[in-house]
C-alpha cells in the first residue's frame, strides 16, 4: 500500500514537472528550458528530476511525447467526432484555432518553437519533433482523401498538398495572432481554410 502511494506520488510529480515543461517550452524553447525555471515553476528540487530522468535529453523526449498527447487530447480526439470528410478537416483546424485563441501554452504552440529549434539538428529529440509533425500531416490528409473519396472535394484533389495549406495557415496564427492584430488573423485564417474547402 505504501509503495502504491509513493509510485502515484512519483507519477503525479512527474506529470506536474512535464506539464510545466511544455508550457515553458513554448515560450523559451526545449534547448533553452532552464531546470532551475522549471524546478520552480514545478515545485519541485532539482534533485527531484534525477529521480525521473538521467539527463536533459531524456526530459526533452519526454516534454515532446506530452505535448503530442496534449494535442490529440484537445485537438484530436474532440475534432474526430465530428462526420467523416470537410467538416471534420474543418474541425481539426478551429479546433486548433481554439486551442491557440484560449492560450492553452503561454508560447501559444509547444511544436512551432521546437521545430524551430530542432529543424538543422539531428538526434532523438529532433526525430521526435518530425514524427509528432508527420503524424499531424498525415491525419489532414488522411481526413481530405476521406473527403473525396466522399464526393465533398473533387476528385483528384492533391491531399497532400492541401494538408500543407491547412497546416501552414494554422502555424501562421501564432505569430501573425501576437505581433499583428489577432481578431484580424483568426477570421483570416478560418475564412482561408473555408474558402479552400469550399
Amino acid at each position: 500500500m505504501t509503495t502504491d502511494g509513493r509510485r502515484l506520488r512519483g507519477q503525479r510529480s512527474r506529470e506536474q514537472i512535464l506539464e510545466r515543461a511544455v508550457e515553458l517550452s513554448s515560450v523559451d524553447g526545449l534547448v533553452g528550458l532552464s531546470l532551475g525555471k522549471l524546478a520552480a515553476a514545478a515545485g519541485v528540487s532539482k534533485s527531484g528530476f534525477f529521480a525521473h530522468w538521467r539527463d536533459k535529453s531524456e526530459l526533452q523526449l519526454d516534454a515532446v511525447a506530452w505535448a503530442k498527447r496534449q494535442w490529440v487530447e484537445l485537438i484530436v480526439r474532440p475534432a474526430l467526432t465530428r462526420p467523416r470528410g470537410v467538416p471534420r478537416l474543418l474541425a481539426l483546424h478551429e479546433a486548433r484555432l481554439r486551442f491557440y485563441a484560449d492560450g492553452v501554452l503561454p508560447g501559444g504552440c509547444f511544436f512551432m518553437v521546437a521545430e524551430a529549434e530542432f529543424d538543422d539538428l539531428s538526434g532523438p529529440v529532433r526525430d521526435a519533433v518530425a514524427v509528432a509533425k508527420r503524424e499531424w500531416h498525415d491525419l489532414l490528409r488522411d481526413v481530405a482523401q476521406q473527403a473525396v473519396e466522399l464526393g465533398q472535394l473533387p476528385a483528384g484533389t492533391d491531399c497532400d498538398r492541401l494538408a500543407f495549406e491547412i497546416n501552414a495557415i494554422g502555424g501562421a496564427v501564432i505569430t501573425y495572432s501576437r505581433l499583428l492584430d489577432a481578431d484580424t488573423t483568426y477570421e483570416h485564417a478560418r475564412r482561408a481554410v473555408q474558402e479552400r474547402l469550399s
